[in-house]
Parts: C-alpha cells; structure tokens; sequence
C-alpha cells in the first residue's frame, strides 16, 4: 500500500486526492486498475483558462488563483504524509504561450514538474478512475466534460478508443454567450459547435455503439444534483445515479431560462460554476441525444482517481 497524492488542474477547477493504493504487481500506468481507499478530496475553482481561448494566454489573475490553491494542497500532501505526487494539468496548459510561467510557480510550490498531458493520456485517466468500480460486460462510453476539452473513451476492462475535442463549459461560454440568460441564438451557436466536435468523436470513437454511458466531472454532477433534487451537493448520492436523458433535456431547459441570480440561488451549483452550467448542461444534453442514451450513469471518480491510481 502507497499513500500517493494526485493533482488534477484543469481549465476551470483544480482538484486533489490524497489516498492509500493498492495495485497489483502486474498492473500499471493509466490504465491500472487497483483499490483506493480515500483519505482527503477537495476542489477549487480558480478558472486557469479564462481568457485562454480569445488571448492565447494565462491570465496573471488566473495563476495566482492556481498557486494559491496550490499552496493549500502543498500542506495537506505534508501534513498527510503522501509519498508520492502527481500533479496533472490539461486543456488550459496545454494551448497557452506563456505555459512555462505556470511549469515554474508550480515547481516551486509542490515541487513537481506538471505533466501537461495529451488528450489521449487524459482521456486513459478519465477511464480508470471513472469504470474501476464498474463491473459490467458490456462496453462503457466514458465522457468528461471538463472546462476547455471533453474526452470521449470507449472499452470495458482497457481503453478501446479515445478522443479529445476542444469543447468545455469555460471555453464554450467565453466563445458565445454575451447575455443572461443566453439568447436563442448562443445557445445553438453552442450546440453547433458541440455537434461539430461530436462529429470528430466519432472519426476515432464509436459513440453510437456502447452499451454503458458514464459522466464525469463538475457539469455532469451538477446537472445531476439538480435533477435528484437534492437540497444541498451530497457527493455520496450522486455516485453511480442514473439520470435519465428525459432529466437532462428538463434540467438544461431549466438552466436555459434561468438569470444568474436565479442559477446562483440553487444550492448545489458550486459558485464558481453560476455561469458556465448552462454550457456543460448543453454539452451533456447533445452528447446524450447523439449517443441514443436512455440514461446517463453519473460518476464522482474521474481523471482524479485515474491519476492516484497510476502513481502508486
């Protein structure tokens, strides 16, 4: 057993999981498959890629969000006592220019170099972490709908196939919508670009084809919450629900009519989400009706758990 840390930065939020791990002597890399027992996960929204998308750049108020949180996580790995860190970074890291300014702050904060991933590598993580406590036969369609890129992987026990599109809740929002709620107008000029990045998918992934969808990240468990009714975020009843395509199609609905005001006062929408949700929720909804899903079963272990899990 490894106490291991793992760190996923991502466009909208950065997260970390410090847990102990077993993992069988044959198993490792992305894929590995092994037990997790969890010992502290928390979440922050510090928005990495705002502005990325038009500027090609890191906002200097979007690293020092990104350090500060990295400051916090440095002394729960210490006090913890994790023996190894991985610390992951993905859609933002990846297209930004001034990257380097975000290698050294996190260097010298945590000590690791992050590893910018390819979208493939995130996709292998997303997997591991989203099916590891699945145990059907049939072939799982894994989706992850992150800030900047979604990821699209199919297989059971191994990736079968992957893809990354340059769809996100942060990216799709800065790109279109200029009103609250979005018009008529942004709202298809998301979808359109969502259908287009589905077409993409689905060069490399047959979307169409798997017996299982499976939904991760903070749109998808947000947009769940909302259709549970749940009076606040209970992370322990969003795990494994099934959410029916009917839910999503009425919670984005929902969302569409909605003022920020009105998305801010539903308690289980993280403050830092008020206004990308409806772009996620769009993303679910037009993966959900291309896919021909009846239902989506939504996971809380995602990239995060993918990442502990390969470093142990």
């Amino acid at each position: 057993m490894t106490r291991v840390a793992g760190i996923d930065c991502g466009t909208n939020s950065i997260r970390l999981l410090v847990a102990d791990v077993t993992v069988p002597d044959s198993a490792s890399g992305a894929g590995s498959t092994g037990e997790l027992v969890e010992l502290d996960r928390r979440m922050t929204i510090v928005r990495l890629g705002q502005g990325v998308d038009k500027t090609g750049r890191l906002a200097p108020e979007a690293l020092e969000r990104t350090f500060a949180a990295c400051r916090e996580y440095a002394a729960v790995i210490k006090e913890l006592g994790a023996e190894r860190l991985r610390f992951v970074a993905t859609s933002a890291s990846r297209d930004a220019e001034n990257r380097e300014d975000f290698v050294n702050g996190v260097v010298e904060i945590l000590g690791v170099e992050p590893e910018v991933i390819t979208g493939d590598q995130e996709a292998a993580f997303s997997f591991a972490g989203a099916t590891g406590e699945l145990h059907g036969t049939e072939t799982y369609l894994v989706v992850d709908i992150g800030g900047g890129s979604t990821e699209f992987v199919t297989g059971n026990k191994h990736v079968e196939a992957a893809r990354s599109v340059d769809i996100g809740c942060v990216r799709l929002t800065e790109r279109h919508v200029r009103h609250d709620p979005p018009t008529a107008e942004e709202a298809e000029a998301i979808r359109a670009d969502v259908r287009a990045a589905l077409d993409l998918a689905a060069e490399t992934v047959p979307i169409t084809t798997a017996g299982t969808l499976v939904g991760l990240a903070g749109s998808v468990t947000t947009v769940a919450a909302i259709a549970l009714g749940l009076p606040e975020y209970d992370s322990e009843k969003i795990h494994h629900a099934r959410i029916s395509a009917a839910q999503v199609a009425e919670v984005t609905d929902r969302l569409l009519a909605s003022t920020h005001a009105e998305r801010a006062a539903i308690p289980v929408i993280h403050p830092g989400r008020v206004d990308v949700i409806i772009a996620g929720a769009l993303v679910l909804r037009e993966i959900v009706e291309r896919v021909g899903a009846s239902e989506v079963v939504v996971s809380e272990h995602d990239i995060l758990d993918g990442i502990a899990l390969s470093v142990a």
